[in-house]
């Protein structure tokens, strides 16, 4: 898709969303443009759902375009651009009361809508500072995945070096990162977060003995490091609060960075080490001992968790697992949940032949399914109808059972990096008992998935009213006669 096209989208999102004097932050994610906006209210949100390139939207803490795995990334800068190079909008008329009143009443439904409770505000910043880091873990979880095949194969060893060191590179640094958007994140100074947070892996700290045992360069990891940029965060403001203004650009970062450093490097680092550790025990021993059945329940699970924003805590978890073993166990049976979700729209098709628009829906949103772009099929097929959504997480369900019975039976496996699912967690794949076991295993929850959600949606997804409901073209042409009902697969 050229530049021309992306530019065409994000020309097309923006009058929609209020235009740019609406717009106050933008920003981007693996599959999503999430907007800050001023007034909600001026969302032409059915509008917008019909640009082409808008897989679907979502309206919570930022207001959010899924757009795609790729797209996303392309539009961005392009809706950013239209935003900067806008010409100032002009005064606008005094507002009645009666158009201010009406105003509020819509800000506060979607306040209330939102439902922004604590838990959930926290879940979205811990999100906030892991989120832009997945990029770089997709990359260098595929070329870490690539590196194993050289290596396993025995071809090109004057490159498997080199691609061993760009695969591991972030990875030994992430720490740092993790300070940097934490501080960012709580408002801090991004760069003193990341100072705090490199205390983590330097070297040196091999030499240093706490709780009876000297520390080693990257215990405590991601979660060491969120930890010890909250404290230098909380620190530096401290320090605002009392310090002079003629010596706060020297008093202020030299105690930011040393009493949170002492902290860490005498108490945090020990913590959050065995924290780690016990999280890569629980992971392993969860599945090890009742694979199946934890399946069943974190696949059936998962679908909910997303809705209620309570996804987010599995974060910083995914990514603790992967610096402890390499990969996280739990992610390829979290992705059965969108195996489901397909498997459910497969069958939604399928049993309303009449309904021309949901059906068009379903085809143009289920390639993103299997990529694992769920969102369009949630927001637009299950959800709304009701049961569909409760089937799909059968579907889910069935898929993270298949997945766990094989982690218990020794052939476990994981993904590299937090991200993709669907086909496309297919490159991140990584276990003990080898690729091709991990790829046939995967592959199999993903069947067993598709086919339990497309059963149980078959049957028992819909009432006998609401296929009759349901089952008739919303929109029906004159010119045209209803089409006939296509016959059920086999």
């Amino acid at each position: 898709m050229s530049s021309d096209t992306h530019r065409a989208t994000a020309a097309a999102i923006l009058p929609l969303v209020g235009g740019p004097d609406n717009v106050t932050s933008i920003a981007h994610c693996m599959t999503r443009l999430r907007i800050g906006l001023r007034d909600r209210a001026l969302v032409q949100e059915e509008a917008l759902k019909a640009v082409p390139a808008v897989l679907g939207v979502v309206d919570d803490d930022t207001y959010q375009i899924v757009l795609g795995p790729g797209a996303v990334a392309r539009v961005t800068p392009e809706f950013e651009a239209l935003v900067r190079e806008a010409p100032p909008a002009p005064p606008a008329p005094p507002a009645t009361a009666e158009a201010l009143r009406a105003r509020g009443t819509a800000l506060k439904e979607a306040r209330t809508a939102r439902n922004s409770t604590p838990v959930k505000l926290l879940l979205r910043r811990i999100a906030n500072i892991f989120v832009p880091l997945i990029p770089a873990l997709i990359g260098c979880g595929i070329i870490a995945g690539l590196n194993g095949l050289l290596t396993n194969s025995g071809q090109l060893p004057a490159v498997v070096p080199a691609l061993a060191a760009i695969a591991s590179g972030f990875m030994s640094l992430i720490a740092v990162f993790v300070g940097y958007n934490t501080a960012k994140e709580f408002g801090g100074t991004p760069v003193l977060g990341g100072a705090v947070a490199a205390i983590i892996v330097f070297p040196g700290v091999a030499k240093i003995e706490a709780f009876g045992q000297h520390l080693a360069p990257g215990q405590g990891g991601v979660l060491g490091a969120l930890g010890a940029a909250l404290l230098a965060v909380y620190v530096e403001k401290w320090c605002r609060t009392w310090v002079p203004q003629a010596v706060d650009n020297l008093v202020t970062p030299t105690l930011t960075v040393l009493l949170p450093g002492l902290v860490t490097l005498f108490g945090l680092m020990y913590v959050a080490g065995e924290v780690a550790e016990g999280i890569g025990w629980f992971a392993d021993r969860l599945l090890a001992t009742g694979g199946a059945f934890a399946g069943l329940v974190l696949g059936g699970l998962f679908l909910p968790l997303v809705m209620l924003g309570l996804h987010q805590a599995l974060i910083p978890i995914h990514t603790t697992l992967i610096e402890h073993s390499g990969y996280t166990v739990l992610l390829p049976i979290l992705a059965m949940a969108g195996a489901g979700q397909v498997g459910a729209a497969i069958a939604v098709y399928y049993r309303l032949p009449r309904n021309r628009s949901l059906r068009t829906t379903i085809k143009s949103a289920l390639p993103a399914g299997f990529l694992g772009v769920g969102e369009p099929l949630i927001y637009g097929v299950s959800l709304p109808l009701g049961r569909p959504f409760v089937t799909a997480c059968v579907g889910g369900a069935a898929g993270g059972a298949f997945v766990g019975l094989f982690n218990q039976l020794g052939a476990g496996f994981g993904s590299t990096a937090i991200g993709p699912s669907g086909w496309a967690l297919f490159p991140l794949l990584d276990g003990p008992t080898g690729l091709g076991t991990a790829i046939a295993v995967y592959a199999g929850g993903l069947s067993v998935g598709y086919a339990a959600g497309f059963a149980a949606t078959w049957f028992f997804g819909f009432t006998p009213q609401m296929l009759r409901d349901l089952d008739t073209d919303p929109d029906p042409s004159p010119a045209t006669a209803p089409p006939s009902p296509e016959p059920a697969p086999a």
